[in-house]
């Protein structure tokens, strides 16, 4: 017999989680999903669980949205079994499980890695330049100079220059208005 699972869900995830239990065939027979009467899964209470979830839970573990914030431990307590918080997103879901899952297709945004130097501004031009192919080297899309509060970045425009010389997008991280 496989391991009995509730997944307690909301309104708007119940299709998706159906799908993906679906998914993992005769592995899932024992699985059962309960929505738990609220719209946003990841907005239901520790005290909602309390009132609307049947007793006895016919499970042996019980797997709650990884946005919502129950107490686990007094769900266990109070239910008899236990209770755990799955991934964030039911993507996420079968590698949760120790089942795989395939790998986000990402081919559908247009991401660009951004690269931090984080203490640009006690840096100088020719290191930040050093640092900056570096990092461009290694993935980065964008450079983004970081300024440090209360610090001034005197030579932030000759650095600017200097790595769009070098064919670098940039951009500055700071809190200065005046530094943008």
């Amino acid at each position: 017999m496989s391991e009995r699972l509730l997944f307690l869900t909301g309104h708007l995830a119940l299709p998706r989680l159906e799908r993906m239990v679906a998914s993992f065939g005769e592995a899932a027979q024992d699985w059962r999903i309960h929505d738990i009467g609220v719209k946003v899964a990841a907005l239901m209470t520790q005290e909602i669980i309390q009132r609307r979830l049947p007793r006895p839970v016919q499970a042996d573990r019980v797997i709650l949205p990884g946005r919502c914030r129950a107490d686990l431990a007094v769900l266990t307590k109070d239910f008899g079994v236990a209770f755990e918080r799955g991934p964030e997103e039911i993507a996420d879901l079968p590698a949760y499980l120790g089942r795989g899952g395939a790998a986000p297709d990402l081919s559908r945004y247009a991401m660009q890695i951004f690269a931090e130097i984080v203490d640009a501004s006690k840096m100088s031009v020719a290191d930040i330049s050093v640092k900056a192919r570096e990092l461009a080297g290694g993935g980065a899309d964008v450079i983004d100079l970081g300024c440090l509060p209360d610090t001034p970045f005197n030579h932030l425009e000759e650095t600017i220059a200097a790595l769009k010389a070098h064919g670098l997008k940039v951009s500055v991280d700071s809190a200065n208005v005046a530094e943008l």
